[in-house]
């Protein structure tokens, strides 16, 4: 079962989560083989004060995933204000590493469109290299569409939000993102 978490930061806890950042990495690299995509997501004002923290991956059942979640040590230490938790759909069937445009070069965002029904852009949009990771997010037993989750490479925030149908969203968001794990 996929998963997409995406912690949010608590305002003023970047000291604390700077002071966790290994503990934090030791903490993922436990669900390495698991991983689809992660990383930091930043500051629109300066693109590099982390805003919150995107992890997509495939679990054995929705008790891991809240396990995985809600024993993070940022959550734990109370870095984070809240955390989406969604059953996710990996669309595009790979990984981050596995993207063709590789980790670096250009701007890349998270777009998190949160849905009212009908369900929308199930499917990825044809034809688009700059997708990195792709899906729904889906109801705890993955029958009823919530909303959709990308990662992308784009130029601005503009053509990120473009990704997604407009009107077809309760509410949309694009933050400025980049791929995490040790720096090499």
């Amino acid at each position: 079962m996929e998963f997409f978490c995406y912690h949010r930061d608590r305002p003023g806890s970047l000291e604390l989560r700077y002071e966790l950042l290994e503990e934090h990495w030791s903490y993922m690299d436990r669900y390495a083989a698991e991983m689809i995509a992660r990383g930091p997501t930043l500051s629109a004002a300066d693109g590099d004060t982390p805003t919150g923290s995107v992890h997509i991956l495939d679990l054995p059942d929705a008790a891991t995933a809240r396990a995985f979640a809600f024993d993070e040590p940022g959550y734990q230490a109370g870095a984070y204000r809240d955390v989406l938790l969604r059953r996710w759909r990996n669309a595009l069937g790979r990984t981050m590493w596995d993207f063709p445009g590789g980790r670096t070069g250009g701007s890349r965002y998270l777009v998190l469109g949160l849905g009212a029904a009908p369900a929308a852009d199930l499917d990825p949009p044809r034809d688009r290299d700059d997708l990195i990771a792709y899906g729904p997010l889906l109801s705890d037993d993955g029958t009823t569409w919530l909303g959709t989750a990308a990662l992308l490479h784009a130029p601005d925030r503009e053509t990120a939000r473009a990704l997604l149908t407009p009107n077809a969203y309760a509410s949309v968001e694009v933050h400025n993102w980049q791929p995490g794990g040790r720096p090499s």
